[in-house]
């Protein structure tokens, strides 16, 4: 198979107008292959590689010290290539798991030995993981006593089936890239009212700022977007995160600059605590620390 990380290796800016905090850490991105050394799923159409070289130096371009690495179907339950970036900076790195329901004690604490945290679940019209919320609630116990968190990524529809479990973990359920709320609709949109809804009542669960260029139906700077995470950053400041999303899987027109991501984080966190918050402590307690 031919490498070709260099896609996602490409010129990004560095931030030009945003001091980025020590030990910021972008709290969502992926690691793909190359496919030679850590083969992809037999079900999923290969996608380009983007290594841990090219991650890293993302990385250093924006300005961020940690990252959380969120396994994909891409790689299915082999989280051999997440492992390897871990080895490569362990202390400042973590992950995210994709396993089944009925995965083995001994793997959970394999994984956790290699800096995983937590357990991501597909919710959505178009990546349906097949895990019901009631299996996910039960699952959730096990979680507790690791002390691991959920993380889902979920839309409009899969929100409102899961809202009774999202309410009732007893760990920490973090929601993917706002909520997938298209930003047209504006900030009433059901679903969107539904996040709030839920982190209003419920102090476990947590949202992503990740994925502006996702809800955007504008394009860059994705301004119609701005007041989603804007909302999440003003009225639960200690409860949100921020990620690149890198390399940007199944983003329509092509990956944004995650340059330019970065320098939008002061558009809807203008202040400085708001900033410690969202890229340094949020993620250090979530992450490292434990909440």
């Amino acid at each position: 198979m031919t490498d070709n990380t260099s896609t996602y290796i490409r010129d990004i800016r560095k931030p030009g107008t945003f001091a980025v905090l020590p030990a910021a850490c972008d709290s969502h991105c992926h690691i793909f292959g190359p496919g030679h050394s850590f083969p992809y799923a037999p079900s999923v159409t290969p996608p380009p590689d983007a290594g841990k070289e090219a991650m890293f130096k993302m990385n250093a371009t924006i300005g961020v010290e940690r990252r959380i690495i969120v396994q994909t179907v891409n790689h299915g339950y082999d989280h051999s290539v997440v492992i390897d970036a871990w080895r490569a900076k362990p202390e400042t790195t973590r992950a995210i798991a994709l396993v089944p329901l009925g995965v083995s004690d001994e793997k959970l604490r394999h994984l956790n030995d290699h800096g995983f945290r937590g357990v991501r679940f597909h919710l959505t019209a178009n990546l349906a993981g097949g895990e019901t919320p009631d299996a996910i609630l039960a699952f959730a116990q096990r979680l507790a006593k690791i002390g691991w968190h959920i993380q889902l990524h979920i839309d409009e529809a899969g929100l409102e089936a899961a809202e009774t479990m999202i309410a009732a973990s007893p760990v920490a359920v973090v929601l993917d890239h706002l909520g997938y709320p298209d930003a047209s609709r504006g900030l009433d949109q059901p679903g969107f009212q539904r996040v709030l809804k839920l982190m209003g009542k419920n102090r476990h669960v947590w949202a992503k700022t990740s994925g502006v260029e996702r809800a955007s139906r504008q394009g860059y700077p994705y301004e119609d977007a701005w007041p989603f995470a804007r909302t999440l950053v003003q009225n639960f400041g200690d409860r949100v995160l921020w990620g690149t999303d890198w390399p940007h899987p199944k983003v329509s027109g092509g990956a944004p600059d995650d340059g330019l991501l970065m320098e939008l984080v002061a558009q809807y966190a203008p202040t400085k605590a708001e900033r410690q918050a969202l890229l340094v402590d949020n993620p250090d307690r979530l992450f490292w620390i434990g909440v």
